[in-house]
């Protein structure tokens, strides 16, 4: 599928290349790039023939945020509406109820990072140059983080007198502490690659020519000889374990994803391992067994 703000492109190793495309703005999430990237990530992306997801941008920066030259509410939210606590959650039950909710109301990039969370596959940032605001909170909601010696990220929020979104509350915290990321949203200030490093954001610092190639053999390592399906459970149990009221919850959840993997991909993989070879892992992240009684979460 052609898109406006982004390209799509995925290799023989089935490592998808994921590029937000508007150099000439520095990569500026617009509500047409949000919705472009929720395709992506819920359509494109699926796909079995993709295993793993790198995200970049074109040009010398990752994402400089919001375009902030937009018409009207620049994030795209209808003024007009009074949303509540209990309108909002009739939506997210009921969309049919409040339609207009969808647009108006929902934060645009936290429905691109609740689809990133969705997604059954690894997602890998490489970050190039500049990401704040959404340029930034959107990487919490990935695996793993490469930043290239130019990068800049901050999450500025507080100095436009706003708050920081893409569920970047639910997020962040898990990626760096909750201490940590108060103290970046409290000062506003743009980390250069080492802060990001020291604070845990990102995982490692790379020459800018070296970035993507370093982003692509991590992916490759995530899914070289590795099952689609037993990599989907293992991205749902620790995403969604690490917030589970009791290890109870855990342990149900553990126990499902264990017994389908075993009866499927694990039977090959304990036959390779006697048989001194490679595995050949057939199952499709297409047919991913449920696990959580709560699978069918509207997004």
């Amino acid at each position: 599928m052609a898109y406006e703000t982004l390209t799509f492109d995925v290799d023989p190793d089935g490592i998808a290349l994921l590029t937000l495309n508007r150099p000439d703005a520095l990569n500026s999430f617009t509500v047409t790039m949000a919705r472009e990237l929720e395709q992506v990530f819920t359509t494109d992306a699926m796909a079995d023939e993709v295993r793993a997801v790198v995200v970049t941008g074109a040009g010398r920066a990752f994402c400089a945020g919001m375009d902030l030259t937009a018409e009207g509410n620049v994030f795209g939210l209808d003024e007009s509406l009074k949303p509540t606590p209990q309108t909002l959650g009739e939506h997210l039950a009921d969309p049919d109820k409040h339609p207009e909710y969808a647009d108006g109301v929902r934060d645009t990039g936290g429905k691109v990072t609740l689809a990133i969370h969705a997604l059954p596959k690894p997602v890998i940032a490489a970050v190039n140059g500049p990401a704040v605001g959404i340029g930034a909170t959107m990487l919490c909601a990935m695996d793993a983080r490469l930043a290239s010696s130019k990068a800049r990220i901050g999450f500025v929020f507080g100095k436009l007198g706003i708050v920081p979104e893409a569920c970047s509350s639910y997020f962040l915290p898990r990626v760096v502490g909750i201490p940590r990321a108060l103290e970046w949203l409290y000062t506003a200030e743009v980390l250069n690659p080492d802060q990001a490093l020291e604070g845990g954001l990102v995982r490692s610092i790379h020459l800018p020519d070296e970035l993507l190639p370093a982003a692509f053999e991590l992916a490759r390592r995530f899914t070289r000889n590795r099952s689609a399906v037993g990599t989907a459970l293992v991205r749902q149990l620790i995403t969604r374990n690490a917030s589970a009221r009791h290890p109870l919850e855990a342990h149900q959840a553990d126990s499902l994803a264990m017994f389908y993997s075993s009866i499927g991909d694990g039977k090959e993989g304990v036959a390779a391992f006697l048989e001194k070879r490679d595995p050949e892992f057939t199952a499709k992240a297409s047919e991913l067994p449920g696990v959580f009684p709560d699978a069918d979460l509207h997004l």
